[in-house]
C-alpha cells in the first residue's frame, strides 16, 4: 500500500473540514517531507474559517508548524544558514517559499515576490496537495528558508515562532535602533504580546501597551510592558506628559480608529509599524500637513523577510526564561478534532489553540 497522509481539508467558509488521505508526494529538486509535529491556528485562520477573510477553498489552513523531515529529495537541502539538513532534524520554516532571482526578490521584498506560494492558503493541485498545518504532513518547496529548531524550544513556544514573533521581529527591524526610546504596543493579542516582550529587549526605555480588552492590556505586564491602557477609558495623552513622549508605535489591532488615535501620540520624528491590518476594513484618515510638520513615518509590514524568522527564533531562546509564551497555547486538540478547536479558538478565550497531529 502507498503511504499516505492524514489532512483536515478546508471546503469553504463555516463548512466541516473535511479528513482526506493524501497520498506522499515524489519530491523533486529541493524540496521536503516534513512530519507536523504541531500547529497552532492564527487569527487569520479564524479569519477564513468564518467568512471574514477570503481564502482558496480546497485547502490545508494553517501555517504556524513546526514539524520534523521524513524525507529529502535527491541532492540534498540546505537551511537558511547554509548547513545541509538531514532527515530527524526539527525544523520551522518561512511561510512562504520564493525565488530569490525574481525581480521583486531582488528588490528586497521576497514576501512580496511574482510566484509567491504560502503555506496555509493555497488551493491543492495535483502536485502540491500538503500544503499547510492542519495535515499529519507538510511539502515544503524549493525557496522556502528552513531553519533548526532549538532543543530548548516546547513545541507550544515554537508553533508560532514563524507568524507572530517572525511578524514582529520585521516590525523591530523597521523601527530601527530602540535604545532611549519609548515605544507603545497597540492591541495586545499575540502579536502584541510578542512586541512588548521584544521591544524591551531590544533596548526600549519604557513600554507601553493599550487594548480595548482591559484584561488582555494588563496582561502585556508579564511580557515587558512598563503601563498598560485600556483603549477608549485611559488618556494615553496625560501619561505622556509625565513619562515622556512616544517615539515609536507598532500598530497590531488593525483598526483604523486605533490607527487614527495612534497617530497624534507619536513625538516629532517619530514612527508608527503598522502590522494588523491584513483584513478587509474602510480607508483611514491622516492629515498630511500634520504628518510633514511633525516628520512622521508610517510603515507597513505584511509577512515578514527570511532574516526576521533567523532574528525571532535567537529571540526566543532567550525570551522563553523571562516571558510566558509557552501559557499562550492555552488548549491543545488532536488532528482529527480541528472542527472542535476552531470553535473554540473563535470564542476568544485563548490567544493560541494547539493541534496535535
Amino acid at each position: 500500500m502507498k503511504p499516505e497522509a492524514t489532512a483536515m481539508v478546508f471546503m469553504g467558509s463555516n463548512t466541516p473540514f473535511s479528513e482526506t488521505k493524501i497520498d506522499l508526494p515524489e519530491l523533486k529538486d529541493g524540496e521536503l517531507l516534513v512530519k507536523t509535529g504541531y500547529a497552532t491556528i492564527c487569527t487569520s485562520d479564524l479569519h477564513t474559517f468564518y467568512g471574514r477573510r477570503h481564502s482558496c477553498s480546497h485547502s490545508i489552513l494553517g501555517h504556524e508548524i513546526i514539524g520534523e523531515i521524513e524525507k529529502i529529495a535527491p541532492g540534498g537541502v540546505l537551511d537558511y544558514h547554509g548547513n545541509p539538513l538531514k532527515t530527524g532534524d526539527k525544523v520551522t520554516w518561512s511561510v512562504y517559499a520564493f525565488d530569490p532571482d525574481s525581480h521583486t526578490s531582488k528588490k528586497g521584498f521576497p514576501q512580496k515576490s511574482e510566484g509567491l506560494y504560502k503555506y496555509g492558503h493555497e488551493q491543492m493541485n495535483q502536485q502540491y496537495k500538503l500544503n499547510g498545518g492542519f495535515a499529519s504532513h507538510c511539502h515544503l518547496r524549493k525557496g522556502t528558508s528552513v531553519f533548526k529548531l532549538p532543543p530548548s524550544l516546547s513545541p507550544a513556544e515554537a508553533a508560532p515562532l514563524n507568524c507572530t514573533h517572525a511578524t514582529i521581529a520585521g516590525a523591530i527591524r523597521l523601527a530601527g535602533n530602540l535604545h532611549n526610546k519609548n515605544v507603545l504596543i497597540n492591541g495586545v493579542g499575540m502579536l502584541g504580546l510578542s512586541a512588548c516582550a521584544m521591544a524591551k529587549e531590544h533596548g526600549a526605555t519604557k513600554v507601553w501597551s493599550q487594548d480595548i480588552n482591559p484584561e488582555k492590556s494588563e496582561q502585556a505586564n508579564a511580557f515587558g510592558a512598563d503601563k498598560t491602557f485600556t483603549f477608549g477609558k485611559d488618556h494615553i495623552g496625560d501619561s505622556k506628559e509625565n513619562n515622556g513622549e512616544i517615539d515609536v508605535i507598532i500598530e497590531t489591532s488593525g483598526s483604523p480608529e486605533g490607527i487614527e488615535k495612534c497617530i497624534p501620540l507619536l513625538s516629532i520624528g517619530g514612527t508608527i509599524i503598522l502590522v494588523g491590518s491584513v483584513f478587509p476594513q474602510r480607508d483611514i484618515s491622516i492629515n498630511a500637513e500634520y504628518m510633514v510638520r511633525n516628520l512622521l513615518s508610517v510603515k507597513g509590514l505584511h509577512n515578514y523577510i527570511p532574516e526576521d524568522l533567523a532574528n525571532a527564533i535567537e529571540f526566543l531562546k532567550e525570551a522563553k526564561f523571562k516571558y510566558p509564551f509557552e501559557k499562550l497555547v492555552g488548549i491543545e486538540f488532536p488532528l482529527k478534532e480541528l472542527g472542535k478547536a476552531f470553535e473554540t479558538g473563535n470564542k476568544g478565550k485563548y490567544y493560541r489553540v494547539g493541534i496535535k497531529p
